[in-house]
């Protein structure tokens, strides 16, 4: 069962991790109405260290992205239930648009991000090779996504 940890306290943390021995991965996302596109996506990243950490949207930066009437769920609840899953280690909230700063405190061995993007277009990816952490892109579940989800409930 994974754990939220506050955001003053994940750097210590990381580095706790790091003199065990043990590798971090890192993601982030909103996981606004989870689905089986997340869950497949956290598992795969999950395979590629010891440790995840979800880097989780608050409310404040999810509403900035995606418009007022998101998130659906709220953060208390989005990051109770990426807990509940197995694959997840820690999450932990951040207020800002992009995870950037969180990543460059917490310097994680490893990064996910959907193969919607490249390093090219990847807006953290200073950030990563400053840190000298590596990128791995995840294939995304055809069809499923929040979106798709919210869309197909406004239709029936």
């Amino acid at each position: 069962m994974g754990k939220v940890i506050r955001r003053e306290d994940i750097v210590n943390l990381v580095k706790t991790l790091h003199n065990e021995g043990k590798t971090v991965v890192a993601t982030n996302g909103c996981f606004d109405i989870l689905h089986v596109g997340h869950v497949r996506y956290l598992q795969k990243t999950k395979s590629f260290a010891d440790v995840l950490i979800v880097l989780l949207n608050s409310d404040k930066s999810v509403k900035s992205i995606k418009g007022p009437e998101r998130p659906i769920n709220n953060e208390n609840d989005r990051a109770e239930i990426l807990c509940a899953l197995s694959c997840v280690d820690y999450v932990v909230l951040f207020d800002e648009d992009s995870p950037r700063n969180l990543l460059d405190e917490i310097k994680p061995d490893v990064y996910t991000k959907g193969a919607d993007y490249t390093m090219e277009t990847l807006p953290e990816a200073d950030i990563m090779l400053k840190n000298g952490t590596r990128v791995e892109f995840i294939s995304f579940v055809e069809g499923k996504s929040t979106t798709n989800i919210i869309e197909k409930m406004k239709t029936h």
